[in-house]
Parts: structure tokens; C-alpha cells; sequence
């Protein structure tokens, strides 16, 4: 998979900077076009000329070493990398990309780049445990960046505990798992719900939920990583749009519905995790309702049930149906796949913190027709998707492709 992939490689100053020869080596020998850009501090552990050897590329340093006159030179290399692997990284360079710095050649070229980044920590056990470095780490996972988690031996201030550098050979593997990310759902056409509808009671007042559309969002935005073909229905969110998604915004449960129907015929693949209003007001009042008496009626209806109207005319579509539960999560999540058709439900207990509306992570448990299938821990909400996606193109390739 790495074959003709252009990566940056970034070295920072600690002293497992010496494994970046050979990560370098490694994906060079695997096919990729590697470009090394040292900090100063990491010169001090390993001389540029053994990377511009292993690399075959001329080895970045200081952002102000303009080689090309017609590129400048943290532009192009940011605008042309598939990829970009800090390691290692260390923690003042954690800090440096979570906190969008730009005072050398590798944090620059970072804040000008629009391809994912990969970051492999390596650090003391206690600066790794540190809360400032926690929360850098957690910030950065939040806006998508991926990591390879540093192992436990051997420290060179001679603890024995986690903060070691990743074995090269599992950062390679980590990569290549990347990559070949790409081509799990190429083809497939998905159709993805997110947010929470609005249902009128007059112009200025209407019945929601709590629903930031994050988890939708970040479903979305795995399924285009994973090389698929993405419409995103979206109602009434918070969070900020994912990229590289047809998005069709709408506001009531009814036009959530149209807006699926009318495409699900031509859809692979359909993920609801649209928090969708249960009732909707009979009468809506074309002026602001005024207040009359201590008491307001409202007389509600029953909204169409989009995700039963899917199982109902499925054919050949993977089915996801989503359940937020505060109680008997396995039952009610059961009998939610039996009545509407679907081929998983994810579910979670709303009231487990942790597992809420609005928050950037999630507890969820996947079931199919056979019952519990996979029961995730606390994990951010990229991270959740990236699993569950994951786990759709498992089953699809395991079922022969999309309705076999």
C-alpha cells in the first residue's frame, strides 16, 4: 500500500530519534517517497546526512534553507505529502502542533498541511502521564489525528515503563493499515443521518434534542477516509461539517425523510445516526404563539419512522440503525434491529458519561442478527466511527459485497 506514497517524516529531539533511521529505511525500502524534516534538537542525536542517505531526498531543517526558488519549501512539501509521521514526538513538539505553532521547518510545514498526520510519542512515563501533555493529546485526537501508542520497557532515563517509541516495524504497520483504509469502501455509494430535527410550533419556537450531529459527522468523514462515496443529511447541528461530503441540510423529521427515500434506492450503504423526533405538533401556528393562562396544550402526532421505513424497502442496502437507551441497552437495542430490518444497531446508554449528546466521545455496543458483536469502550467519537466502519466493510467482504 505504500507504494508511490509521498511521506514526510518528521524527527523531533529525543533520544529515540536514532529508530527514525530506521522507520526511514523501512518505508523507503516498502516503495514510499520519503522526505525527512529534522528539528534542530534531533541533529543532536542523529546527523542529517544519515537520513538524506536512507531517505534519497534531501533532509529539511531550517525553514528559512531555500533550496528551490520557484516552491517555497514547507508549502510544497505540505501540499504534496499523502502523509505526514512525527517520529518520535516528543512532548514539546505535541504542544508545538496542538497549539498550531510555527517557529520551525516541521511545525510550519504541520500547520500547512491538509493530509492526515500520524504521531508516535516518545517521552518519560511521567511526562507522558502529564496533564498538559493528556489534554494536548486528547485535543489532538479530537481534530483527527492518529497515533501509534508508545510501548512499555526500557526508558533511557531508566524507568521501566510506558513512554518507549514504537518499534519501527508496528509504525510501518500502522501506515500501511492506513493506507490500505482507503480501499475497504471504494465504490460504495453511503448515505449517512446526523443532528437532531426541529419540529415548528410557530416561527420562532420548535421541539428538539440535544443531538450535536458529531457522531454522524465523524461517520461521514471515516467513510470518505475509507475511499467511499459520501451524501451526509443533516438537521439541526452544532458541530463543524466534515469535508468532502455531498451535504443535504433539512429540518423536520419529514424532510429528513424525503430527503433518504429519495436517494436510498441508489445507496450501498445507509448509517442513521439522526436523533429524529418521535412526535411532531398537529397544528403549527403561523405567528408567535402568545401567552394565554398558566398551562399550554400541545397536541402531537406521531412522525414517520424513517429507519423502519428503510428496513421495510431494503434490497440490496447495509442497514445501520443508531439506539440511545438509558436502560436495558441489549434488549431494547434487539428488538430495535428484529422490527426495522437492519443489519447492525449501535446503541448506547445516553445516560453513562461519557456516552451523551453534544461530547466528543462514546460507549457504544454493536449488535447484528446473532446479538452482541463488538462492545466498545470509552473512545472518542473519530475513533468510534473509524471501528465501526471498520467493522461494515468486515461484513460486507465477508457476505460477498453489498446484497449478497
Amino acid at each position: 500500500m505504500l507504494t508511490g506514497k509521498t511521506i514526510i517524516l518528521g524527527i523531533t529531539g529525543g533520544i529515540a530519534a536514532y529508530k527514525g533511521a530506521a522507520l526511514c529505511s523501512k518505508l523507503v525500502q516498502a516503495g514510499a517517497r520519503v522526505h525527512v524534516i529534522m528539528t534542530d534538537s534531533a541533529t543532536k542525536f542523529i546527523t542529517p546526512l544519515t537520513l538524506q542517505t536512507l531517505s534519497r531526498n534531501p533532509v529539511h531543517i531550517d525553514t528559512f534553507d531555500e533550496r528551490d526558488p520557484s516552491v517555497v519549501s514547507h508549502i510544497h512539501l505540505a501540499d504534496h505529502a499523502d502523509l505526514i509521521v512525527i517520529a518520535p514526538a516528543t512532548a514539546n513538539a505535541i504542544a508545538k502542533l496542538a497549539g498550531g505553532h510555527a517557529d520551525d521547518m516541521l511545525s510550519t510545514t504541520l500547520l500547512a498541511a491538509t493530509c492526515p498526520v500520524l504521531v508516535a510519542p516518545a517521552m518519560n512515563v511521567h511526562m507522558y502521564e502529564h496533564p498538559a501533555v493528556v489534554s494536548n493529546l486528547e485535543l489532538l485526537a479530537s481534530r483527527g489525528v492518529m497515533f501509534v501508542e508508545p510501548g512499555t520497557g526500557q526508558l533511557a532515563c531508566g524507568y521501566v515503563a510506558k513512554g518507549r517509541l514504537a518499534e519501527p516495524e508496528d509504525i510501518v504497520t500502522a501506515i500501511d493499515s492506513w493506507f490500505s483504509r482507503g480501499n475497504k469502501l471504494k465504490g460504495k455509494r453511503v448515505l449517512v443521518t446526523a443532528g437532531g430535527t426541529m419540529e415548528r410550533l410557530d416561527p420562532v419556537r420548535f421541539l428538539t434534542n440535544d443531538s450535536s450531529g458529531k457522531m454522524g459527522f465523524a461517520i461521514a468523514e471515516a467513510a470518505v477516509l475509507m475511499g467511499a462515496d459520501v451524501t451526509l443529511v443533516a438537521g439541526r447541528t452544532t458541530a463543524a461539517l466534515p469535508a468532502g461530503v455531498k451535504v443535504i441540510r433539512v429540518e423536520s423529521a419529514q424532510e429528513m425523510l424525503e430527503a433518504v427515500t429519495g436517494r436510498y434506492d441508489d445507496m450501498d450503504i445507509v448509517i442513521k445516526a439522526a436523533a429524529v423526533a418521535d412526535y411532531r405538533a398537529v397544528h403549527v401556528s403561523g405567528q408567535k404563539l402568545k401567552k394565554n393562562g398558566e398551562k399550554l396544550t400541545l397536541e402531537l402526532a406521531r412522525t414517520v419512522d424513517i429507519l423502519e421505513t428503510l428496513g421495510q424497502r431494503k434490497h440490496h442496502q447495509f442497514l445501520v440503525g443508531f439506539a440511545a437507551e438509558t436502560e436495558q441497552v441489549e434488549h431494547y437495542a434487539m428488538d430495535k434491529l428484529r422490527r426495522k430490518n437492519c443489519d447492525l444497531i449501535v446503541a448506547n446508554d445516553v445516560s453513562m458519561e461519557g456516552a451523551g449528546f453534544n461530547g466528543d466521545t462514546n460507549i457504544v455496543q454493536v449488535f447484528g442478527p446473532d446479538g452482541l458483536v463488538e462492545s466498545m469502550p470509552m473512545l472518542t467519537k473519530r475513533e468510534t466511527a473509524n471501528r465501526l466502519l471498520e467493522l461494515i466493510a468486515q461484513r460486507i467482504a465477508a457476505s460477498g459485497g453489498i446484497g449478497e
